[in-house]
């Protein structure tokens, strides 16, 4: 098999993930707001591409040890790597899309847009720089991260967290003794479908870069093993806490799992796989309910545990099972120091970044819409959009 045409190949599954993104985060939120999650699903990627053609390709790829630097997409059409350019595009643009979820229903669109434009410019191309740029000092160091559960899933976990607590919650979130009340998503089939799609196409987001066949076949298995043990026990997890088995807690335990096993897909064997991922499924329902009655925070979709919290896990658990030098392979703690390191860098970087991008926006055009078009819905205050769905709009007949 000639791999460079996978690689593209694996680009468009990865493309494909961002209908499975806009599908659970309008499945899992209220019919009010279908088109606003539609429109910005959609411009993650426009807005990330303009972002990333003219800035973020040269600090991601280019070399230098912080940032990158000597590309020119803009001037150098016949010399630039352009299946390279669309290979870090469309995870550039995941690292966008993923924020979108936990500040559903209530953000200003202008806002939106904004925050997206900064990360795919900046944010994201300067820490993936570290990993996978022309000189990445981090992975210099030993650090691991295949596909990016820290690069990708974590930076857009943190992202969210910082952007929906200083959102606050959606009206009706929480009671006034502060207890969580549940706002329930309006089609659950369409969140499913979300799911089943980001799977799909999280064949190739972990497997576009594989040298071989049999690395490839063998990211394939990680990459099945892991969310289906996430799954099952998110579902174990959720039917011993609740009774019955929880859906969405099910399918956000398939997400789980495919993020935490993103960066160690191509350096731990199954049984890694299966412990990461059973591991996930439980870490990630625990987190929702930590970070919605613990912490207050309104994550609509559940962004920050699946991304965030179980992106850091992932990359830490690369360092106890690289089946070549982990820790439970007899690797010493070494390679779970430089995870360790990556981590904070990683973390440190997109926390000070992002708070400052999303204070500056909050103090000058704000983040948040008025209480009236956060009541009436955001498809028809933000885009004049009547109804997702306006066969099922009840009109007065005249």
């Amino acid at each position: 098999m000639d791999m460079s045409v996978w690689f593209l190949m694996g680009a468009a599954l990865v493309f494909f993930m961002q209908c499975g993104f806009a599908m659970v985060e309008a499945g899992f939120t209220r019919s009010k707001n279908t088109g606003n999650i539609t429109m910005k699903n959609l411009m993650d990627f426009c807005i990330g591409t303009v972002a990333f053609y003219l800035l973020g390709y040269n600090i991601l790829c280019g070399d230098g040890k912080f940032v990158g630097w000597g590309l020119n997409p803009l001037k150098n059409f016949g010399t630039t790597d352009w299946s390279n350019f669309v290979f870090n595009l469309v995870f550039c643009a995941t690292a966008a899309t993923i924020v979108s979820g936990a500040m559903a229903e209530r953000t200003k669109f202008i806002t939106y847009c904004i925050y997206s434009f900064v990360i795919s410019l900046i944010v994201y191309p300067v820490e993936a720089h570290w990993v996978w740029g022309g000189t990445p000092w981090l992975t210099d160091l030993g650090f691991t991260d295949f596909a990016g559960s820290a690069c990708i899933h974590m930076v857009g976990g943190i992202t969210a967290f910082i952007g929906a607590a200083l959102l606050g919650p959606r009206i009706g979130k929480y009671d006034k003794d502060g207890k969580s009340r549940p706002i329930m998503g309006h089609n659950i089939l369409i969140g499913a479908l979300g799911v089943f799609i980001l799977w799909f196409g999280w064949y190739g987001f972990n497997g576009a870069a594989a040298t071989d066949t049999l690395q490839l076949s063998q990211i394939f298995a990680t990459t099945t093993i892991a969310p289906a043990a996430a799954t099952v026990t998110a579902m174990i997890y959720t039917w011993i806490k609740n009774g019955k088995p929880d859906v969405s807690m099910s399918l956000n335990g398939s997400l789980a799992g495919l993020v935490a096993i993103t960066a160690g897909c191509a350096n731990v064997d199954a049984v890694g796989a299966f412990i990461i991922g059973g591991l996930a499924g439980i870490l990630c329902t625990m987190s929702v309910y930590f970070v919605e009655d613990k912490l207050k925070v309104d994550d609509p979709v559940g962004a920050v545990s699946v991304h965030g919290v179980c992106g850091l896990f992932g990359t830490l658990m690369v360092g106890l099972f690289d089946y070549t030098d982990g820790l439970f392979y007899g690797g010493g703690v070494h390679h779970l120091a430089i995870q360790a390191l990556g981590v904070v860098c990683i973390a440190g970087w997109v926390i000070v970044t992002m708070s400052i991008v999303f204070i500056v926006l909050k103090k000058t055009i704000g983040l948040r819409v008025s209480k009236e078009e956060e009541l009436e819905g955001l498809d028809s205050t933000e885009h004049g959009l009547e109804s997702a769905y306006p066969d099922f709009v009840t009109r007065e007949l005249h």
